[in-house]
């Protein structure tokens, strides 16, 4: 409990830069050159928007620890459920976030009783496979 409660202004203030930063980053989506003509200025977006990662991203390790490929799943499922705009992608990416590791959690306390499959697997078999699928359709892309 005590960890959650250190955390949770880093998480707010997380939040509150992502959300903030958002818009700039849907136009950076477009492209720079579009995203420059729109009045953007990429090296601030840039700087704010891996700010807020960071913060996020430590907000989470520091209280759920290393769960594995939901940093990378979750966002490119989103994006495809709510398309690009990433006023919607980060607060659905939240929500489907926390979604999918509490299925992880429920599936890696029942599949064998009375001992507990690490959450980690659990995730990283969602992951994995979404992982190599990217991989593998970068490269026909590229």
């Amino acid at each position: 409990m005590t960890a959650i409660l250190g955390v949770v202004p880093w998480t707010i203030l997380g939040l509150i830069l992502a959300v903030s930063v958002s818009r700039s980053v849907t136009l950076l989506s477009f492209g720079e050159e579009m995203a420059i003509g729109l009045g953007g200025r990429l090296s601030r977006i840039r700087l704010r928007a891996g700010l807020a990662v960071l913060i996020l991203a430590g907000s989470a390790v520091a209280v759920a620890g290393p769960v594995g490929f939901v940093g990378l799943v979750v966002p490119h499922i989103t994006r495809r459920i709510v398309g690009i705009d990433y006023r919607l992608v980060v607060p659905f990416s939240a929500l489907l976030g926390a979604l999918l590791v509490l299925v992880a959690d429920m599936v890696a306390r029942t599949v064998s009783p009375p001992f507990e499959i690490p959450l980690g697997a659990v995730t990283a078999l969602v992951g994995v496979p979404f992982f190599l699928y990217l991989a593998n359709r970068k490269e026909v892309r590229g």
